[in-house]
């Protein structure tokens, strides 16, 4: 016997539609900002320049992942003009996706996992050698990208490099400068002190290093993001911290071991992620807002006058969702730590020749679209 649908089971139907979506924000070599998978496409922003003014370039192609994981974050491979994707694809989370930024075109990497757990950890990407670093329930783990700029027909591997010296719940805060992976808001370290990794010798400095603030005061030890500030050439040197509640911008210099504090961003929100090129670093926000600070290395007087603008190109073509995911990316929750995008990146993050992410804020795309399909499908079902 022919039965009518239950509001119940309308809702469901509809709730059904609704696309969970995390994109993220990251550079080619020539520093045009990209966002992937913000309104369900790919846009190339151009230079920083025309940020403020003009529309961003669809540039979605085939074989990009749908961008849908719990943490996707996205780093910039400088030397080779590639942007990698790690947990783009929730049914596919250990993969890699390629963008060759050159050639415009997508390749997935098959990457064998281990011991590795794809859903829970933090990584950067280093400049020099483009080897992937996380670190995941206190053990730390890498995986070499070589010279990719396509997938290899052959699988590549996670590997355990070592135990970590920090508890298995420690919620990572990583950020890449000097080839050297600095570790924040660790257990028993106080405000302006950070931990460091050396990666050309696999080696956890015995004791902490500070980073002063020449003015007002050290960023505090506490959870963040942070993005690495890419050089023309050679490693990056200064990273920024942006602490969760937002309140300013950490800018920390590995050669003089000093800080210093900016305005922070005028969205203040737990889970944006950030990304950053020579002269800008990024926001995006949990509602797909995306937006700047311009940063000129070394010239204080200049960035504290400056401020934080919207990326209008993005605006204008993706407008921000008036609806956010509570599982973003860069709020704590449970088992997922994500992925850090210094130089992200979400990502990341992470950064390298190499730069991530930075990530990926998760946003809940097309809601709106779900409930006015479930509110059309709750009249007919009255009607009938």
């Amino acid at each position: 016997m022919f039965q009518l649908p239950t509001l119940v089971s309308l809702f469901v139907l509809a709730a059904s539609k609704i696309v969970s979506a995390s994109p993220c924000v990251t550079f080619d070599s020539n520093f045009n900002l990209l966002a992937f998978g913000l309104d369900g496409k790919d846009w190339n922003a151009g230079p920083q320049a025309s940020w403020t003014n003009g529309a961003a370039t669809d540039i979605t192609a085939t074989g990009r992942p749908p961008f849908d994981g719990s943490n996707t974050t996205c780093y910039l491979a400088q030397f080779y003009n590639a942007v990698y994707v790690l947990n783009g694809d929730s049914k596919n989370p250990s993969s890699v996706y390629i963008y060759d930024a050159a050639k415009k075109a997508w390749s997935t990497q098959s990457v064998t996992t281990g011991t590795f757990d794809s859903s829970d950890f933090k990584a950067i990407l280093d400049h020099d050698t483009n080897v992937f670093y996380a670190l995941s329930k206190g053990e730390l783990f890498f995986l070499n990208m070589n010279a990719m700029t396509t997938a290899n027909s052959s699988a590549i591997s996670w590997v355990d490099a070592r135990a970590s010296p920090y508890p298995a719940t420690y919620n990572p805060v990583m950020a890449l400068a000097q080839n050297h992976i600095h570790f924040l808001d660790v257990p028993g370290l106080t405000a302006g002190e950070a931990d460091i990794f050396v990666i050309h010798y696999s080696y956890f400095q015995p004791t902490s290093q500070l980073y002063s603030a020449s003015s007002g005061s050290s960023f505090p030890a506490t959870y963040g993001q942070t993005a690495s500030f890419f050089q023309a050439e050679g490693v990056q040197q200064e990273f920024a911290f942006i602490p969760d509640d937002g309140s300013a911008t950490y800018v920390i210099n590995v050669e003089t071991n000093t800080t210093e504090v900016y305005a922070g961003p005028t969205t203040k929100d737990a889970a944006a992620t950030y990304a950053a090129s020579i002269t800008a670093l990024v926001q995006l926000d949990s509602k797909g807002e995306v937006s700047f600070f311009p940063y000129t290395e070394s010239d204080v007087s200049a960035n504290t006058a400056a401020a934080w603008s919207k990326v209008s190109a993005l605006a204008s073509v993706a407008p921000a969702s008036s609806s956010v995911s509570p599982s973003a990316t860069g709020v704590k929750a449970s088992g997922s730590h994500g992925a850090s995008a210094t130089g992200s990146s979400a990502g990341s993050s992470t950064t390298g020749s190499a730069s991530g992410n930075t990530s990926g804020a998760n946003i809940a795309a097309r809601t709106s679209q779900g409930l006015v399909l479930a509110c059309v499908l709750a009249v007919t079902a009255c009607a009938l």
